[in-house]
């Protein structure tokens, strides 16, 4: 289970938003192996990219299954966005997701669509979604 701290360094320092959390956080892991990552907080998906993915990516995908909207959104984080580490499998939310890993699952999901259902869905750049 890893949990992402947010905060800011000030003279050198690490001052994080939620210190006691981070506390609780680092006792559950006492006398255990730790990795620690210190870096800029990653970009979050643009109003772009959830245009994209609502009116281009579901839209299509629901047309073809008869899913609603949200059932296809919901299936689609089932079959790649499932956390089997965590001791009861989780769902991660787009929303969580940097540019970069949700572009990364945007290209899992057209794979997938055009493997297992015969269906394209075009590229960003293919496309008009404004």
């Amino acid at each position: 289970m890893k949990k992402v701290f947010k905060g800011k360094v000030d003279n050198g320092r690490i001052v994080l938003k939620d210190p006691k959390k981070y506390s609780l956080v680092v006792w559950s892991l006492n006398n255990k192996d730790i990795e620690l990552t210190v870096g800029k907080p990653s970009k979050t998906r643009s109003n772009q990219e959830n245009r994209y993915y609502w009116g281009v990516v579901i839209k299509i995908l629901s047309d073809e299954t008869g899913y609603s909207d949200n059932e296809m959104h919901d299936a689609l984080r089932m079959l790649f966005l499932l956390d089997r580490e965590r001791k009861v499998p989780t769902l991660i939310s787009t929303t969580s997701l940097s540019t970069v890993q949700f572009e990364e699952y945007m290209s899992k999901v057209r794979a997938w669509a055009s493997s297992d259902l015969d269906v394209y869905i075009p590229e960003p750049n293919e496309v008009d979604f404004e």
